[in-house]
């Protein structure tokens, strides 16, 4: 057999077991070794409400008012706590920022145009806006909030639903999360779980 022909054979055997290992069995093992040590993390930490996916506790996503118009702007639904502001609009194939630095004029003005919706929408002065209500995450699908915007939306959500603002505050504290291995960046509210929270009281 020609020289050429054995090291085109020897190639060809070398790509069908890499194929083969890094391709199948690799990715399947890894898989079942995550589905059998973190279950909930490998099928996408899915939170349920009534027995039906609510969303994951990993994912931001919208708590907005039913439409009817489907090219009317989506508005936030006043009786739910609200997540951070999306550059992707909570798609999870969209995820990514803006790219608008901070010299940009556009984000200056999309700042200042959140700034007033949020304050006029939560009732308080647009000074006291937390920054991570006005600006979106780096993938743009952070479940979290920070407390302090927590904070800021619950005489909104006790007035729209009758609950004592003492009682959300409650809740609040019990759906923080600590820092990331208890030093990385700050602690920050999970949206979701804090809105089921909510909904179980009634």
């Amino acid at each position: 057999m020609p020289a050429f022909l054995r090291t085109h054979l020897t190639a060809l055997r070398m790509l069908l077991a890499m194929t083969a290992i890094l391709g199948l069995a690799y990715p399947l093992l890894v898989t079942g070794i995550s589905q059998l040590a973190f279950p909930a993390r490998a099928d996408g930490s899915i939170v349920e409400h009534d027995g039906k996916p609510a969303g994951s506790r990993l994912i931001g996503q919208a708590f907005d008012l039913p439409q009817t118009d489907p090219d009317a702007p989506a508005r936030p639904d006043p009786k739910w706590f609200q997540p951070r502001p999306s550059a992707g609009g909570y798609d999870p194939t969209a995820s990514g920022a803006s790219n608008l630095g901070p010299t940009s004029t556009d984000l200056l003005d999309a700042v200042a145009e959140r700034r007033a919706a949020i304050a006029a929408f939560d009732g308080v002065d647009p000074a006291t806006v937390p920054p991570d209500a006005l600006t979106a995450s780096g993938s743009g699908l952070d479940p979290h909030i920070s407390v302090a915007y927590a904070r800021e939306q619950v005489n909104r959500v006790a007035r729209e639903r009758g609950i004592p603002a003492q009682q959300l505050n409650h809740l609040i504290d019990r759906h923080t999360d600590g820092r990331p291995l208890g030093f990385l960046g700050q602690g920050g509210v999970n949206v979701l779980q804090l809105n089921l929270a909510v909904a179980a009281l009634g």
